[in-house]
């Protein structure tokens, strides 16, 4: 890859922040739409939430590297996302398992957990995207 070829891979903090918004709200959709279908299909939550999770997860990754970060897909952008999202994967379950425990019941609780579970998910993986997983080069 020439100098002006990385150049012009390059994306600045807030397009990336934005970028990653708009992956992220379609990824949620696909996340929380798999996750509504599954419970009306009388899946348990716990399962609903973690195959709802990975199909989000599979379309963020997608998405992420190639157009939030401009990344290529190298094997060890491959591993070090798979770490990342397996972290993540405990923490949204947890927070999403935590919120259903502390939660009283009310219409709609499901979804406030599962709101503040991918909110959660949602920071810790912007965070590690940047700096590890499709780290930029120091200019």
């Amino acid at each position: 890859m020439t100098a002006v070829d990385a150049e012009a891979r390059e994306v600045g903090l807030l397009a990336q922040i934005t970028r990653f918004v708009l992956v992220g709200g379609l990824s949620a959709i696909v996340d929380y739409g798999t996750y509504q279908a599954l419970l009306a299909l009388g899946v348990w939550v716990h399962l609903a939430k973690a195959i709802s999770f990975i199909l989000g997860t599979t379309c963020a990754y997608l998405l992420n590297r190639r157009w939030t970060f401009n990344a290529e897909g190298d094997t060890a952008s491959v591993v070090k996302f798979a770490l990342l999202y397996s972290v993540t994967f405990f923490v949204n379950i947890g927070v999403n398992a935590l919120m259903l425990t502390l939660l009283p019941d009310f219409t709609g609780e499901k979804s406030v957990a599962w709101v503040i579970a991918q909110g959660t998910a949602t920071v810790i993986n912007f965070v590690m995207l940047r700096l590890v997983v499709f780290r930029q080069p120091a200019k």
